[in-house]
């Protein structure tokens, strides 16, 4: 039993340690796996206070790698596309040009075959060289400058406003709004995919990611045009949560100038129909009378008045003065409608068109208080065509005589008052009543809205229509066409819109934004004067 023992105590004496130093080898080979890298690379980058091993390394590269294929590959893509798009432009160029000298109609833009470059992408450089945009040019005055107009995601602040348009306004035509919103997103088409010459930076989001711009990091942005070079656009961005601004210039070069068509237009046998809605007013008919006898039937002698007469207080003196004129002149194209009801000038204008039963008529709709010279009726002819274009030129509206020539004993004749300057008058680019176009494109169309009573706004809607269909309208300022000034009465009958426009007019039509403010600092002047006056005699009588 003894010996028994002896062997079994020996035998878990020898187990112990077994175990002892199976356990010593694990701990060790634990040890030696968590043990610190010393092959060299452990000098890597890495995050601050961790090493990683090489396979860690080399799958960091292997991904970089394959980001920039991508990317390399992405901008090779385009760069094809690019170049595609530009060898197109450039036959469609050649295209043209051969056509133009092999026979086009008419006389094209002389000079052009030696302007033009071979290159369309050597032109646009050329043009951008040409342009002042990263080089200032030598200017003799401060008015040589070109100024910019400033714009925002929503507005766009204009320096040449107008008189009657506001400092700031809404891109509501379109083809502004689409520039604007094309230049912005080319912009950041710029600053998120930048080429290797890009004066700029690659930034990383705080997660590390790629900086990416969209719409709402643009801030504001400035452009102008050069008429013969094209235009530049100055653009900034900024992330809410960074400092610095992203900046990029574009330009817009024009291309070279290239005929449409080429046409010879025969007016000699156009005759106008001037339709002419009244009611009392027969001092301004007369008026009216005496610049239609020298415009029309003195000098240019194709013309038909038509004067759609309402109520009958005032007609017999219109009578006789259309009378009268045809026994001095000899004229006898004329017809006078009476209407016994309330004036209402659409209805008039609707009247008259109807009026004339000799087929196909150009008709000049007008007012009574409107000047026009021989050039404003060929004017009228050039700009409207049957089917095809409507005519909205921009009146001159002149101010009040009593306030523009306060100065004077007594107002000039009405002829010398017919000057295009800032304190006698403006252009009415908000009245749409002066209008040429063609019977056919008038009863088209359906005329005037007879659901509009009293003082404006039947302009606005025919406008409107000619607007949302198919004919060209043609809107520009004319200088042979004028309003001249008459006291304007708001009725009480009008709805609250159209005595607010009435009011507005009244107060557009009296003086200049100069001789309104004199008019409203007149007892300051005043009393200005008379403490100068004081002033004076006190010294000369020390």
């Amino acid at each position: 039993m003894p010996r028994r023992g002896s062997i079994l105590q020996t035998r878990t004496h020898w187990l112990l340690l077994g175990l002892a130093l199976l356990c010593s080898l694990v701990l060790f080979l634990y040890l030696l796996e968590c043990a610190p890298q010393t092959d060299g690379n452990a000098s890597l980058p890495g995050v601050i206070g961790e090493n990683y091993g090489k396979e860690y390394y080399q799958a960091l590269l292997q991904e970089q790698e394959e980001h920039y294929q991508t990317r390399a590959t992405s901008l090779k893509r385009q760069i094809a596309q690019l170049k595609q798009e530009l060898q197109e432009m450039s036959e469609k160029m050649r295209s043209l040009q051969e056509r133009k000298n092999v026979g086009a109609n008419g006389i094209g833009y002389q000079g052009h075959k030696e302007q033009a470059p071979s290159d369309l992408l050597e032109f646009l450089h050329s043009q951008i060289d040409k342009a002042e945009v990263s080089i200032g040019a030598k200017l003799p005055s401060e008015y040589g400058v070109i100024p910019f107009e400033s714009f925002t995601l929503m507005k766009v602040y204009q320096l040449e406003m107008g008189l009657t348009r506001h400092p700031e306004e809404k891109p509501v035509r379109k083809d502004k709004r689409d520039e604007l919103v094309e230049v912005i997103e080319a912009g950041l088409e710029v600053i998120n995919n930048p080429d290797e010459d890009d004066e700029q930076e690659d930034e990383d989001g705080p997660l590390g990611e790629k900086l990416i711009f969209n719409e709402n990091d643009f801030i504001e942005g400035y452009y102008r045009t050069e008429r013969d070079k094209g235009t530049q656009y100055e653009l900034f961005f900024k992330k809410a949560d960074l400092m610095e601004y992203r900046h990029v210039t574009l330009f817009r070069p024009f291309g070279p100038l290239m005929k449409v068509k080429s046409e010879m237009i025969d007016i000699t046998r156009s005759i106008i129909n001037i339709i002419v809605p009244l009611a009392e007013r027969t001092e301004a008919f007369v008026q009216f009378m005496q610049n239609f006898r020298d415009v029309c039937i003195h000098q240019d002698k194709r013309i038909h008045l038509t004067v759609v007469y309402f109520g009958k207080e005032g007609l017999s003196k219109v009578k006789s003065i259309l009378e009268s004129v045809t026994s001095e002149s000899n004229f006898h194209n004329y017809t006078l409608v009476s209407l016994n009801e309330e004036f209402n000038r659409g209805r008039g204008l609707n009247v008259g068109a109807r009026a004339w039963d000799k087929g196909e008529v150009l008709m000049f709709f007008c007012d009574v208080d409107i000047y026009f010279s021989a050039e404003f009726l060929n004017s009228c002819r050039l700009n409207a065509e049957p089917g095809k274009k409507v005519f909205y030129p921009v009146v001159f509206s002149l101010y009040n005589p009593a306030i523009v020539y306060a100065n004077q004993n007594a107002p000039p004749p009405v002829e010398q008052q017919l000057v295009h300057k800032k304190d006698s008058g403006f252009w009415r680019d908000f009245g749409f009543g002066m209008t040429c176009q063609y019977r056919s494109d008038f009863l088209t169309i359906g005329g005037f809205d007879m659901e509009v009573k009293g003082w404006g706004g039947e302009d606005v809607h025919l406008y409107r229509k000619y607007l949302h269909g198919d004919l060209m309208v043609i809107r520009t300022p004319v200088p042979g066409l004028f309003h001249l000034w008459h006291e304007k009465h708001c009725a009480d009958e009008l709805t609250p819109e159209q005595y607010r426009m009435c009011i507005q007019s009244k107060a557009m039509n009296e003086a200049s934004h100069s001789h309104m403010g004199m008019l409203v600092f007149r007892e300051e002047i005043e009393t200005h004067l008379r403490k100068q006056a004081y002033r004076t005699n006190s010294e000369a009588a020390g």
